[in-house]
């Protein structure tokens, strides 16, 4: 990779249904590992990284509301799917010698650090990967708006999602064929037009903060670089000049 970085700190989301792969629940180490190698490569280029990983593959709180379980209790335990799928990437990262730290939002001291704002930013500065487990801590909020808020927290200067396609469409382009897909978008295109990039919540939370949203595919490996340098396919999400 010979291009420079086009951002310094950035903030990789990737839903816990894509680390799924083929499979029905749970995690395909082969997605795991071919995600935490696309970490370690922009690691490598001297970008600091966090993520945030979502737990929809393992248990998802609004389904299960949805079935009749109280909304509070679900997103606590869709909490700590997240810190399931954030332990299963540190650990496929720091065996590819990338030096990683979780922290919860919700305290478990015997797995994971407490989200501590300064120490994740200290840990990043000295090049430590920092993945963020359990949302916002908070129920009835996702996490898509963890990881703008987390972005906020950090100084991030781009926020990335890393979904199953390679941008933004007007329809799922897995049932629409002929979806129309953007190039740039910008935060309020998304808004009245209700786009699926992330929830009102996290969008309005990056547009106050001018964080960039970047949405690509995570099934493309090395995607990661290449949207950090300006190429590849993906959609950008950002206030128009």
């Amino acid at each position: 990779m010979t291009e420079t970085p086009k951002y310094r700190r950035v903030l990789l989301k990737i839903s816990g249904e894509a680390l799924m792969g083929a499979r029905d629940c749970g995690l395909d180490p082969e997605v795991v590992a071919r995600v935490a190698a696309d970490v370690r490569q922009v690691r490598d280029m001297g970008v600091e990284v966090c993520l945030v990983i979502g737990g929809g593959n393992i248990f998802r709180g609004l389904s299960a509301a949805a079935e009749g379980m109280e909304r509070a209790t679900a997103d606590y335990m869709g909490m700590l799917a997240t810190v399931i799928n954030s332990l299963a990437m540190q650990s496929a990262l720091e065996s590819l010698g990338v030096t990683t730290r979780v922290q919860s939002a919700i305290p478990m001291a015997t797995v994971a650090e407490p989200y501590i704002r300064r120490r994740a930013i200290r840990h990043m500065e000295k090049g430590r990967v920092v993945i963020f487990g359990a949302g916002t801590g908070n129920p009835f909020f996702t996490t898509d708006t963890a990881a703008a808020l987390r972005a906020s927290e950090m100084g991030c200067d781009a926020l990335l999602k890393g979904t199953k396609v390679d941008g933004v469409y007007d329809a799922d382009p897995l049932e629409v064929p002929d979806a129309k897909r953007y190039e740039r978008l910008d935060y309020m295109e998304v808004l009245t037009q209700d786009l699926a990039v992330m929830d009102h919540a996290a969008i309005s939370l990056a547009r106050e903060n001018n964080i960039p949203i970047l949405v690509f595919s995570i099934y493309e490996s090395g995607a990661f670089a290449e949207v950090l340098c300006g190429r590849g396919r993906h959609t950008i999400v950002q206030n128009e000049e």
